[in-house]
């Protein structure tokens, strides 16, 4: 773990990635997967982020010189995972139930994200452009998710035009810090932010950052964008 940082920063964190992980489980508890399968995936994702916490407090991912970086041990398998449920029928038929108003409701979680985020470029861990001081404008997409699902899915008083552009917009918000965050990361790699790194996200419990809460936001996104287009008829 890092040294120095504020309880209150580590508890905001975990608790915002317990958060994800419970929104998520409600929304998998509304598709059509049985509860037998919804518990399995809950297991599933739960042992994923003990993996993720043993490896960051065990240094895995300070190693910043091999190659391919280590750090890709947090990144790829929630990629490889989209992808393969975006590709295959099965994939396709659970996310075409899971419901659009959790997946819009779970976007709030980007609001306390924003939060630690910046309270830890304060402490110096990450830089600050991936603040909303610098060039992440994703707290709007944390602000505007409770109106967007009330507005949308509550009170269906908005188009669906509407609720894609914002998932659009959305997705460009969050793929926009991550490139940031992934190119300030000291790797090889790394292209941005040389005088204070993004090294936060090594760290426990800061590594459930890329390895959870933005493969989750983004799938939310991709989600919905393909049932407003695809599957615009189902709500």
């Amino acid at each position: 773990m890092l040294k120095d940082l504020p309880s209150y920063i580590v508890i905001l964190f975990i608790l915002t990635t317990v958060t994800t992980l419970a929104i998520l489980y409600i929304a998998i508890k509304q598709s059509s997967l049985s509860n037998t399968k919804g518990t399995i995936i809950l297991t599933g994702l739960a042992a994923w982020l003990t993996l993720q916490a043993v490896l960051s407090i065990n240094g895995v991912y300070e190693d910043s010189i091999s190659m391919p970086p280590a750090f890709i041990l947090a990144i790829f398998p929630p990629l490889l995972t989209m992808i393969i449920l975006f590709t295959t029928l099965s994939g396709r038929k659970f996310i075409d139930s899971l419901p659009l108003s959790a997946l819009t409701w779970l976007n709030t979680v980007r609001i306390p994200v924003e939060i630690g985020l910046y309270w830890l470029f304060i402490h110096k861990t990450i830089p600050q452009l991936m603040t909303f001081e610098g060039r992440n404008f994703d707290i709007f997409s944390g602000i505007t998710a409770p109106l967007i699902a009330w507005l949308g899915f509550v009170k269906n008083k908005l188009p669906k035009s509407v609720i894609l552009a914002w998932n659009i917009i959305c997705l460009l918000l969050v793929l926009n810090i991550v490139t940031h965050g992934i190119l300030s990361v000291p790797t090889r790699f790394q292209q941005f932010a040389f005088d204070q790194p993004n090294i936060a996200v090594l760290y426990f419990p800061f590594v459930w950052l890329p390895a959870f809460i933005v493969p989750v936001v983004i799938f939310t996104h991709f989600v919905s964008i393909r049932r407003l287009i695809v599957k615009h008829n189902e709500l």
